[in-house]
């Protein structure tokens, strides 16, 4: 009897060491596997998409002045199924900024031949004079090849059209100076020329700080840049607010 009660105690204390040492592989695998779980977790997630459009982008502008905004707003919205059949789609619209009733309407265009028309057309004229414009709209078209579509929080932009004398050498001399443009509430937006001129540019940018950026328009140091890049004659520059995106 004492030997087999011996006998038992020894298959007890094995079937014990077995047990414990299969708990204790467990335990390492368990370490491990949380291990790689926190590995995992500790990749960086991938980088938002980049806001910068260099694609070459054909869009019209067409500042005009209401008499009645709310009535001019309505008219616009209700011929939206006509600018697209013609290839025209909706981008920004944008009130002056020293003059609300002075309206700003951007649009991109599919088709530079069949939008022309569209703006020549008899029943879009009959429709620009039933929307309460005061006057001949001015258009300017142009081919965006660079654009910043970051959302920021200022509405307050500056269009400024202008000729120089070559439209890769303002390029260059335009992106030298944009750390001073920074530094004097001036964001870059939008840059552009001409469906079929390069040496009409076409700017927009963004403003954040009135005071200085109102500043540097009169100042000496943006008459030295200009002169330096090749801007020929006095830019022409509308300020407006924007007032709804597409």
């Amino acid at each position: 009897m004492t030997q087999s009660r011996f006998k038992g105690l020894l298959f007890c204390s094995a079937l014990a060491f077995i047990f414990a040492s299969c708990g204790s592989g467990s335990e390492k695998s368990g370490t491990a596997d949380t291990t790689a779980t926190d590995t995992t977790a500790k990749t960086p997630p991938p980088p938002p998409p980049s806001t910068i459009v260099t694609t070459p982008t054909n869009m019209a502008t067409v500042v005009h002045k209401v008499a009645n905004y709310a009535k001019w707003f309505a008219s616009y919205e209700a011929g939206d199924s006509s600018r697209l059949a013609h290839g025209v789609h909706n981008y920004v619209i944008g009130r002056g900024f020293l003059d609300s009733n002075m309206v700003l309407v951007a649009v991109k265009i599919d088709d530079t031949a069949k939008a022309m028309a569209f703006w020549k057309s008899p029943d879009l004229q009959k429709s620009i004079k039933k929307s309460g414009i005061i006057g001949q709209p001015m258009m300017t078209t142009v081919t965006a090849t660079w654009q910043d579509t970051a959302t920021i929080s200022t509405k307050l932009r500056s269009r400024t059209t202008f000729m120089v004398k070559d439209w890769d050498a303002w390029v260059k001399a335009f992106e030298e100076g944009k750390q001073e443009r920074l530094d004097n509430g001036i964001t870059d937006r939008v840059i552009g020329h001409d469906w079929a001129d390069t040496k009409k540019v076409s700017l927009v940018t963004a403003i954040t700080d009135t005071a200085k950026a109102f500043a540097y328009y009169k100042s000496d140091a943006l008459k030295k840049r200009r002169a330096a890049s090749g801007v020929v004659g006095e830019p022409q520059r509308f300020l407006f607010n924007i007032v709804k995106r597409y």
